[in-house]
């Protein structure tokens, strides 16, 4: 979420969501984006490709607030979640050239608490962090900091059936900068398909960000390296086991801004303090909003495909993107 230096901006521009708005099949609108850097055609920055993007919009009031999203084995359907406790499911469209146009099928439904009830109160339903696996969808929650495991296929009907704990304190976290991120590791490497969380601001007492290895052999904690003014918003692992951060920066003076890290994954065990290159950084003068939500997908052919997607927090200064790079073959 952004810090609470925006909260009455975006209280003014809000369109004040309401927990009884209609669910069900959402019809979105989009508009293609063919260049990433504004005003020019340069289509590699850094380790990345842009290969083409949408911006989104819908007449369904609660489309919007998406805080992370993981994309189907097959690369085209997937699965979101809204920080304002929803699920989302849908497809992606491409056009002739196999660039992004727009999305379909697309269905929000509330997300259930322990007894079944779909849940309502903000700060018990803020989703920020999704990964999916055999079986399981796998949330993060801020505010009421917690990792709840529900049932794949069948999420959107049913309640949590387990819940990870934390291999650090829960009162170590901030209540606006808790567990923004959680991944799932490559099964056949050194973290055997663990659940990976990384907070988007909560430090210990050397500043690090506090993260963890919630499952197998490996678990623990150990922290990230923060450079201010980021902070981390979602997170995805590589084929190769290594760490991709999404991470934003904003201030009044500068705006927006966003990159991605990479996270050596053999650095990852319990008690290292961990940092890697960043692939690609970017300001408002290119194509970004409040960018959140970070998925890696293979295609057939064997290309690295990263989609990035932004939350517009429900505010008509903000926008709905979702943006698609191809990751250099030098760095898969």
């Amino acid at each position: 979420m952004f810090r609470r230096s925006l909260a009455v901006l975006l209280m003014l521009a809000s369109t004040g969501v309401q927990a009884e708005a209609p669910g069900g099949i959402a019809l979105v609108r989009s508009r293609q984006i063919t260049e990433f850097k504004v005003g020019s055609g340069t289509a590699v920055f850094g380790a990345l490709e842009f290969i083409g993007g949408i911006e989104m919009t819908s007449p369904n009031s609660l489309f919007g607030a998406l805080s992370s999203i993981r994309f189907r084995p097959d690369g085209r359907s997937f699965v979101a979640v809204l920080d304002t406790g929803h699920w989302v499911e849908g497809a992606v469209i491409r056009d002739d050239a196999g660039r992004l146009s727009g999305l379909t099928d697309l269905r929000i439904t509330s997300m259930t608490d322990g007894s079944g009830a779909a849940q309502r109160e903000k700060w018990r339903v803020d989703a920020e962090g999704l990964a999916l696996r055999d079986g399981e969808a796998v949330v993060s929650f801020e505010q009421s900091h917690r990792v709840d495991v529900y049932p794949n296929p069948g999420f959107s009907s049913s309640r949590p059936v387990r819940q990870l704990s934390l291999p650090f304190p829960v009162e170590e976290l901030r209540n606006n900068g808790g567990l923004e991120t959680v991944a799932i590791a490559p099964k056949h490497g050194p973290l055997v398909g663990s659940a990976v969380v990384v907070s988007e601001r909560s430090v210990d007492t050397s500043d690090n960000l506090l993260a963890g290895i919630l499952e197998g052999p490996m678990r623990g904690a150990f922290t990230v390296v923060r450079h201010n003014p980021y902070a981390v918003t979602d997170g995805a692992f590589l084929p190769n086991g290594d760490l991709l951060l999404l991470e934003r920066r904003f201030n009044f003076a500068s705006g927006l801004g966003m990159r991605i890290r990479r996270i050596a994954g053999g650095d990852i065990r319990p008690g290292a303090v961990v940092d890697g290159e960043v692939l690609i950084e970017a300001d408002m003068g290119y194509q970004i909003d409040n960018m959140e939500a970070l998925d890696v997908v293979t295609t057939p052919d064997g290309e690295t495909r990263l989609i990035l997607v932004s939350d517009d927090n429900h505010s008509i200064l903000e926008r709905n993107l979702m943006l698609e790079f191809r990751l250099g073959s030098y760095s898969n």
